[in-house]
């Protein structure tokens, strides 16, 4: 005989109808985010999201996302915001602490303001591995971020709304 337990169970829907969001995107490594935050914005148009409801923030690097993300956080204006960004690793300890720390500000804006922040940064160790992530071959980070940032909307919405 098996006892079977009864539980509720949440999910997040990918209906961006009538949300707001914000990407923020870094200019290093152009060429690559260009295509991650092209993905974000594809991702939202497909699941309903309205373009003026889109905003596209461009930042001079990774290591300035976590300072817009905060800011854009607590104006009241997103119900999310998406981060993009390329950091390709070199021969030195730069991508280490700039990757590090970026991860670390986006998630911590995340946990102080209740929004959902999510991260389409990538931190790869070639050129390559960052094409083949933004479009190419395995996917595109940036959709990818857009549509985890819908659904964690629509489940935060619903644990509030019990």
């Amino acid at each position: 005989m098996t006892n079977e337990l009864q539980y509720r169970l949440l999910n997040g829907t990918l209906n961006a109808s009538n949300l707001k969001f914000a990407i923020v995107a870094s200019r290093f490594n152009q060429f690559i985010v260009d295509k991650l935050a092209n993905g974000a914005l594809d991702a939202l148009t497909k699941h309903g999201a309205n373009r003026p409801d889109q905003t596209l923030l461009w930042v001079p690097g990774a290591w300035e996302i976590p300072v817009v993300t905060k800011k854009a956080a607590r104006s009241g204006q997103f119900d999310a915001i998406i981060c993009v960004g390329a950091l390709i690793k070199g021969s030195t300890y730069h991508f280490d602490y700039v990757a590090s720390e970026t991860c670390k500000g986006i998630a911590q804006t995340a946990l102080e303001t209740g929004i959902p922040v999510t991260m389409g940064i990538l931190t790869t160790d070639t050129l390559e591995q960052a094409i083949e992530r933004s479009g190419a071959t395995m996917g595109n980070l940036g959709f990818n971020a857009a549509v985890a940032a819908i659904e964690t909307i629509n489940l935060l919405r619903q644990i509030e709304s019990r």
